[in-house]
């Protein structure tokens, strides 16, 4: 079945939230982090299913330099509450520093035998434009060249908002991470955040090793 692709992994939450994005969104924008809470600790839930020993959470800090990621690990969905609120976001960031940690981590399990025998997912949760497209563009190729199989790590990107600078760079992601970045295996899928159906979350999590 699909759901054994689930399992025997690790999980891991890149929490992408800034302040900059709300001064320049909509009267309203900064209710939809708010709104979308329930639905993340769901996702949290859902990863934690299949990954027991407590999922890694990457959270953006203004408490760190440069709004840099703080790193939790084996959080529980429980925990999801308090670690947002000990976290203010920063007015701008680096998505990268997070998705290359994250990245760099899971190789060096790797190295050491150390990560699950199936591999691992990330979930990237976003709300903007990330200041540095190309550089993650390329990261996520290296990380894909360094592969054993096209199913051995997703990286999934929940877009929260409707930043269409932002949609059309993800969907690039999704779409041209092969054809015109030479990846070795497309590892990227993309979701806008709202349209993920509470009920279809496992469908999610497999669209993503998928691709």
């Amino acid at each position: 079945m699909l759901n054994t692709l689930l399992e025997n992994r690790d999980y891991t939450l890149i929490v992408a939230k800034t302040t900059a994005s709300i001064s320049t969104m909509p009267p309203g924008y900064e209710n939809r982090w708010a709104a979308a809470h329930s639905a993340i600790v769901a996702l949290a839930q859902k990863c934690e299913e299949h990954d027991p020993d407590g999922i890694t959470i990457y959270m953006s800090s203004s408490n760190y330099p440069q709004g840099a990621f703080k790193r939790y690990e084996q959080v529980s969905p429980a925990q999801l509450d308090q670690i947002f609120q000990e976290n203010y976001p920063p007015e701008n960031l680096s998505l990268l520093d997070g998705l290359q940690l994250a990245l760099d981590d899971y190789f060096t399990r790797k190295a050491a035998k150390l990560t699950k025998q199936n591999g691992a997912i990330i979930i990237v949760l976003i709300d903007g434009e990330p200041l540095d497209r190309m550089k993650i563009a390329k990261a996520i190729a290296h990380a894909a060249d360094a592969l054993d199989s096209d199913n051995e790590l997703g990286i999934g990107f929940a877009h929260i908002g409707d930043d269409l600078i932002a949609r059309g760079f993800l969907s690039a992601l999704d779409d041209d991470l092969r054809s015109r970045i030479g990846a070795k295996f497309d590892i990227v899928h993309t979701k806008v955040f709202q349209e993920i159906d509470p009920a279809g979350l496992t469908d999610f999590l497999i669209d993503i090793l998928q691709h």
